[in-house]
Parts: C-alpha cells; structure tokens; sequence
C-alpha cells in the first residue's frame, strides 16, 4: 500500500489535465499555489481519518447522530482553512474562484476519504441555490452561516416509495402566514441528514402545497433549518425535525444516510425558495452540481485505487520468468501490467471528461460574448450526465481491477481495498441513476434540442483526430484511424437517434450503451490532445499519457457498440 493519498501523488496530473481541458491560464496558477498545501492537509490529517470512518461508523442513538472520531476536529480546521469557501463569491466572504479550481480541490478532499468528501458538497451547492433563486433576506439570514461552516445543507427529495420519480412525492406543504410554511412528510436517503459537525442544518425540501397542480410542476422547494435563529440569527427553538435513524450501507459508513421526519409535532417551519410551485428548477440548480460532484469522486477513487495497485505491484513478488529465479514483482508480469495500464488509463480519462465540464462550467458564467456563454452553458449541460454516469461505471470497474491485482489480500478488509470499491458503488446510484442519466442525455440534452451541442463536440473531436493523423509519433498515428471510426459510429448513431426510424421505446432501451459509448469516445480523444501536449514514458512502471491513450484507443472497442444502440429495443425480451 501507499502511504500518500492518490491527491498528493496525482498533483501534476491533475494540473496539467486541468491545462488540456482548457482552463484559463490564472486559474490554472491559483490550482498550482492551493493544491500543495490543500494534499499536504489531506494526507496528514484527512485520510487517517478514512479507514476509522469506515470501521465505526456514523452512529445514532436518541434521534442523533454522532460522527466518529476526528470527524468534527478535522471539518473545524478544515472550514478555518478556507476550504468551505473556494469558489464562493468574494461579496459573501469566500475566495471567489472558479470551478475549475474548486473541482480537483473537491477531488483531492474525496481521494483521501470520500465519506468526508460527501459533506460539503451539497452545502456548496445550496449556497448557489440562494444566490440564485432566494430573496434578499433569506440570501442575508442564512449565507453567513454557510460560509462560516457553522452550518450545513441536505437535499431532501427522496421519499418511501417514491424513489426517482419526483411525480410521487407526498411530503405536503401548508402556508402558515407572515412568508411561513409548515411542512408534513417522510424523506429518506438523506445525505448528512443529521450529525455533529455543525451548529445547525439547513434542509431543502421538496414539497406539495394543498393547490399544487399535479406531477413534478406543482412542486415547491422549501428551507427548512432543524434549529430556527433566534433574533440574532443564532440556532435558537428546535424546529419540528427528527432524524429517525440511519442507513446500515454497503460502504460510506462514516457519511450519515438518514430518514428524517417532517412535522411530527405541529409542523416543521420553513421558508420558500424561488416561488411557489417552482421547486423543480431550483433543486435542478443544486443537483447539477451534485452530479459533477459525484464525477469528481469517482475520479478520486479511481485514481486511490490506481495508486494502491500501482504500489501493491511493485511490492508483492511472485512468480519468475526463468525456472530457478528468485521470484519478481508481480509487476513484471504482463497480465499485471495489462490491468494497471488499464486501470491508469480510465483514471486519466475520466479526470480529463470532469475537468472539461468544470471549464464548460466557467464559460458559461464568465463568456462576455452571449452566444459563446450560451454555447458553454449547452456544452456543461451535455457534459454532466457523462461526467455522472460514465466516470462513475468507469471507477466502480478502477476499484474492482484494483481488488483484483492485489489477489486475495485485495478481497480482506485488513488490507483495505475493498473499502474503495464498496464506497464508489454508490455514485452509480445516488444522484440520478445512471440510467436515468443516459436517458437524459439522449433525451433531453440530443434529441429534443436537435443536437447542435453533441456535433459541435463531435467537430472538435475530429480536429483532434486530424491531429493525430499528423503526429509525428508512430504509437499516436495508429490511434487516428481508431478515433476515426468511433466518431463515425457516434455520428451515425446520432442520425439514427434524430429520425423518425427511433421510437422512444428504442431510444431508452439504447441510452445507456450510447452514453457508455459516447464517453469512451470522448475519454479516448481527450487522452490523445493530452498526449500529443506531453507524450510522457509508455513504461510498465511509469504510464504517461501516450500510452495510457493508445491503451484506451485499443481496448475500447466503440465502433461496435453503435449497432447495440441502434438495434435498441429489438434486442430485448417483449414486454409482457
């Protein structure tokens, strides 16, 4: 095993894949200055933390939760040093930077234990909720307290037996007069529901009021803070809030997954958020980030296991290539060296897929130009369900390979790798399913706007295949034909999914391959601009961009996927 955390190994990959990805050139500088001290922090104080998180536990007992040890200490000095407030504006009191520095920040903080990593994310999110959608006063009671870290943030959708589907939530709302409502209801999987890191918590509710009209519209999203403030806009009275107790998971044990109650007692108060039956656009506000947040975690397991891999290789002797030599490195071996190339190569990829949402991100906000924020805006919203969903299926596969090379020590707690795979396994579920992802990219973000984002990516793709046509490397010429026929297999996919000749019912049964598609081509041309920037060694021991590209180009058989989304539902079973 490794005794640095994948942050503090992976700083100059994540610097120049954040350069590749087209980040402005000061806040690749700013990254630069706050990555080093940012792993300095993480190994030393945050990933000792992380086998103790998963070992004990959050635990709860009299309708509170308790953190394990450290966890409260840490997020004290983690919040003094700044780190709650990267990207916040400077008006507010935080640094003000961009996504594309808060991101691989947020993916250093994961690497060293994800669990912790979790907590600020949807605090970080809220916060942009507020600017967005709330009203002055609400923006002035309650963003002090978020920036200073006295306060978190939950999202609080999910309900017993309404799952995905936003159509089915119960929770109702009921106006209470003077801008109050009291809301009823039950929400589960509630992230960081309950805990002992802050003072108070806020929860954004989604809830029906008594005139809502019916579905997903007549939804309104409301703040609802388990201690009310008081004058001085301290907690003050207990609101009518209870965590009614914890998931017993299959990993993330130190991140509380609560079932709260809304209202067993009177009412819980609470305040709406951008107006009623509005609800749905605001949560989305927060659940876009979300979804670019559970990317960047998968890319931070992914590159944690990759490390251990890497190290438990080097370490571990078996076997020899001579009879009576003493035995090797299982490095040395070639089917060792086939996992760990591939497993280096996912982890570049997908880094390189999230980092280029993060600058979507950024240019969508910051373009002076209308048409090229609208274009940006476009691009980051045809990212995120890849960034979600294909990074996520690409690490849950980095951790098992992970598992794997280290045989059966790999398959023990005591040696602590399967705690990686049993903490990533989620981020293909929470968030928005994959499969919900892949139809909303087909969806919402091909089909019905006609596609322009997708061929605009597609073109730029292409450039970089011309480049590499160019190239005056042998090993990244023999990657151009490859990239060729995956573009076109993607192209020709797209037609068939803006024709009349796919119905809908063959369009979901596709989504998901297509997204699976569309990813390995995108992560496969990304590898390719990074390796014609910085080539770097194609060694067993050292895996550089050159040949963690050719290692995709080769092993991610995309031309023949296109047909399995075009048969679409002609592969499956009749429905009965």
């Amino acid at each position: 095993m490794t005794d640095k955390t994948g942050f503090q190994i992976a700083q100059q990959d994540m610097l120049f894949a954040l350069q590749v990805a087209g980040a402005p050139a000061d806040a690749q500088e700013i990254l630069a200055d706050l990555i080093a001290p940012a792993a300095r922090l993480a190994e030393a104080e945050l990933a000792p933390l992380d086998p103790i998180g998963d070992r004990v536990g959050a635990r709860y007992a009299d309708g509170a939760v308790t953190m394990p040890p450290g966890f409260a200490p840490f997020y004290r000095q983690w919040v003094e040093g700044g780190w709650n407030n990267v990207d916040v504006p400077e008006a507010w009191g935080g640094m003000g930077l961009p996504v594309t520095v808060a991101a691989p920040l947020m993916e250093g903080w994961t690497s060293a234990c994800m669990a912790f990593g979790l907590a600020p994310v949807l605090t970080q999110g809220a916060m942009e909720v507020l600017l967005v959608h709330g009203d002055d006063d609400m923006r002035q009671r309650w963003m002090p307290p978020l920036v200073a870290g006295t306060c978190m943030t939950t999202m609080a959708l999910t309900e017993p037996m309404a799952g995905s589907d936003l159509n089915l939530i119960r929770t109702r709302a009921e106006r209470a007069g003077e801008g109050h409502y009291r809301l009823f209801g039950q929400k589960i999987f509630i992230t960081y529901g309950d805990h002992d890191l802050t003072a108070n918590i806020i929860h954004l509710v989604l809830a029906r009021l008594p005139d809502a009209p019916p579905g997903s519209k007549g939804l309104s999203l409301f703040l609802v803070p388990k201690y009310l403030p008081d004058d001085t806009g301290n907690p003050g009275p207990r609101n009518d809030v209870q965590c009614l107790g914890i998931e017993h998971k299959l990993g993330l044990h130190a991140s509380p997954t609560c079932t709260m109650g809304f209202g067993e007692d009177g009412g819980a108060v609470g305040w709406i958020i951008g107006g009623e039956h509005q609800g749905l656009a605001c949560m989305f506000t927060m659940m876009n980030r979300a979804r670019l947040a559970t990317g960047l975690q998968a890319v931070a397991v992914a590159e944690k296991a990759t490390q251990a891999a890497f190290s438990y290789a080097r370490q571990r002797h078996q076997g020899s290539a001579q009879r009576g030599a003493p035995p090797a490195p299982i490095i040395a071996h070639a089917d060792v060296r086939r996992m760990l190339t591939d497993m280096r190569a996912r982890t570049m990829a997908i880094r390189m897929i999230a980092y280029a949402a993060a600058v979507a991100i950024d240019h969508a906000h910051s373009a002076q130009d209308p048409a090229a924020r609208h274009a940006a805006s476009e691009r980051a919203s045809l990212l995120t369900p890849i960034v979600k969903a294909f990074c996520s299926d690409t690490a849950i596969a980095v951790a098992s390979t992970c598992i794997q090379v280290h045989g059966g020590a790999g398959y023990v707690e005591e040696t602590g790798v399967a705690q990686y795979l049993r903490d990533v396994r989620i981020t293909a579920i929470y968030e928005g399913t994959n499969g919900i992802q892949a139809i909303d990219l087909v969806q919402r973000k091909i089909v019905q706007p006609g596609g322009g984002a997708l061929l605009s990516l597609l073109d730029e793709m292409r450039a970089d295949a011309e480049m590499v046509t160019n190239s005056g490397d042998a090993m990244l010429r023999a990657c151009a034909p490859l990239l060729l026929a995956a573009l076109d297999s993607v192209a020709t996919t797209v037609d068939w999914l803006l024709t009349a000749e796919s119905s809908l019912n063959d369009r979901l049964a596709g989504a998901t391959p297509f997204l699976d598609m569309l990813g390995r081509t995108l992560g496969g041309a990304l590898l390719l601009r990074a390796a014609l920037q910085e080539p770097g060694p194609a060694t067993p021991a050292d895996i550089g961009w050159l040949a963690a590209a050719y290692c995709w180009m080769h092993l991610a058989s995309v031309p023949a996927s296109g047909l399995l989304v075009r048969q679409g539902a002609s592969l499956l079973p009749p429905a009965d």
